[in-house]
């Protein structure tokens, strides 16, 4: 069976659920093994371990946390010849995508980003042109290495070996030339971070002002969900910018997506329409939005939401 090498994301330790999703997928492809990198990256095994990685490669070097992207590229195209593999499966977040380019031109090979799919034949399924169009992609040249969107495959416990193997990367010169020479620690919401969470609620143009958010931070609490903004909200300064869904903005793929007060314009779209179900509340009936959903709600969301909050509140006491 081929081998299938997967970057395992993870803070001081903690492995993302992207890991996890990356194994589940791997494990339809081939033999997955994991890749951890940086301090505590030894912490991950038996997780990796639950989600069906036969080994775990970890680097703890402080290089991959001083530097960034460039040593985790030259460390997955180290591994890749050190172990044979045969595909190399990402995070599509922004430094995922960036060290799979770099990783495909170290390797000559070919590179997939923003996959939501991939077959048993390495066949991957990608939402182009804003969402209007779904493609499907094969690389023809190399060790395929495809990048996947958060939250696209469901992340599936199957145990396995996961033994630990530690390495030590050439990392060269070149790749310590940039430096991260400062950090400031994101304020913790004790939400799901926007990119990876199962569920989110997103607040548009329709809220009508920074405080009125209040009532889409409160359904989102209720669900267990993150709080997304559509970029009128975010320009108007009403929520933070890094909270942003969008073409210009973060892409997510929850299970549910729930837009309040939110036109649909494509630049929206873009960033959200391959969540699996889609609520709309907005009280225009002819909002581009109402296009797309599964389901749709015409009505004031400052009416609607507190309603659903309340009543999710209720069945959950």
């Amino acid at each position: 069976m081929p081998t299938i090498l997967v970057l395992a994301e993870h803070t001081d330790g903690a492995a993302k659920k992207t890991a996890f999703e990356l194994l589940s997928l791997a494990r339809r492809l081939g033999t997955p093994v994991a890749v951890a990198l940086g301090p505590g990256a030894s912490a991950t095994a038996n997780a990796l371990a639950g989600y069906g990685a036969t080994a775990v490669y970890v680097d703890e070097s402080a290089d991959y946390v001083s530097h960034p992207v460039v040593p985790t590229a030259e460390a997955l195209a180290y591994l890749v010849g050190e172990i044979g593999a045969d595909v190399v499966l990402l995070p599509s977040g922004p430094d995922g995508k960036e060290a799979g380019g770099r990783l495909a031109v170290k390797l000559g090979s070919g590179v997939i980003t923003d996959a939501v799919d991939v077959t048993a034949d390495l066949v991957a399924e990608q939402s182009v042109f804003g969402g209007s169009t779904v493609v499907h992609s094969r690389v023809t040249h190399g060790v395929p290495v495809i990048t996947v969107r958060p939250n696209s495959v469901p992340a599936e416990q199957e145990s396995a070996a996961g033994e630990v193997r530690p390495f030590a990367a050439p990392v060269s010169e070149a790749a310590r030339a940039v430096s991260v020479t400062a950090r400031r620690a994101a304020e913790k919401t004790g939400r799901p971070e926007l990119t990876e969470a199962a569920i989110v609620v997103s607040g548009g143009r329709g809220v009508g002002g920074e405080e009125q958010f209040a009532v889409i931070e409160r359904l989102a609490d209720a669900l267990g969900a993150a709080v997304g903004a559509s970029r009128a909200a975010t320009d108007a300064g009403w929520y933070p910018h890094q909270f942003q869904v969008g073409q210009t903005g973060k892409t997510v793929s929850p299970q549910l997506y729930i837009a309040s007060g939110i036109s649909g314009a494509i630049q929206h779209r873009a960033g959200m329409q391959t969540s699996k179900t889609i609520v709309a509340i907005n009280k225009d009936p002819e909002a581009p939005i109402f296009d797309l959903v599964d389901f749709g709600v015409v009505g004031d969301l400052h009416v609607v939401v507190p309603a659903l909050a309340d009543e999710i509140v209720r069945r959950k006491a």
